[in-house]
């Protein structure tokens, strides 16, 4: 992240907006308003999208990873254009915050891939469509939704630093370390080669 020069308590009151907004679990909100149960009941219980989709409603999940997405990325912008580019950063980190342990669910919640490409596309469209294109690219040849997190985030500081944005490059190491942290119980079925794969109901 880059030196704070934006005053203290500005960060302070837009780190809290931004995980408040983060906090919004859009995943139980959909499979609410579709009639889909509670969420945390279905699947892995996760709170995402790729549990959404294993209901099968692709339009909910499709909703669900707009709005996670966009929750981090709307955070970012709003930041930048209210405080510059200390608060988007500090923004962003919020908002993944918010979505893996959101006050409203006692802090319990996703696991922030949404969240998290929805934000560098807000940081650094270019660093966010690498990372995206990771995930895609992965996602295709081994249809697991958790390992193409994982090789996304782990990539992300590389990217950023190759397209020119080193000064986010602390900011994606932090997200990646916790995305690694919020996936270590698909890492241990990863390794035992029981990982569910995408569109998978269980």
């Amino acid at each position: 992240m880059p030196a704070l020069e934006t005053a203290p308590a500005l960060l302070g009151l837009t780190a809290l907006a931004a995980y408040l907004l983060g906090s919004v679990p859009f995943g139980i909100v959909m499979a609410r308003l579709f009639g889909l149960g509670d969420l945390r009941k279905i699947g892995s219980g996760n709170i995402g999208a790729t549990n959404v989709l294993r209901t099968g409603n692709k339009l909910a999940a499709f909703l669900t990873l707009v709005l996670d997405a966009g929750k981090g990325g709307i955070a970012v912008l709003v930041a930048r254009a209210t405080l510059g580019e200390d608060a988007a950063q500090v923004a962003g980190f919020a908002a993944f915050l918010g979505h893996c342990y959101p006050v409203f669910l006692g802090f319990r919640g996703g696991k922030g891939v949404a969240t998290f490409l929805g934000t560098l596309l807000a940081l650094a469209w270019p660093v966010g469509l690498a990372a995206c294109a990771t995930w895609a690219a992965v996602a295709a040849v081994t249809r697991i939704s958790s390992l193409s997190a994982l090789v996304a985030a782990a990539l992300s500081p590389v990217w950023a630093f190759l397209l020119g944005r080193g000064d986010a490059v602390l900011l994606l190491v932090l997200l990646a370390v916790l995305i690694l942290l919020r996936h270590e119980a698909n890492i241990r079925r990863l390794v035992a080669g029981t990982e569910p794969r995408i569109g998978r109901k269980s």
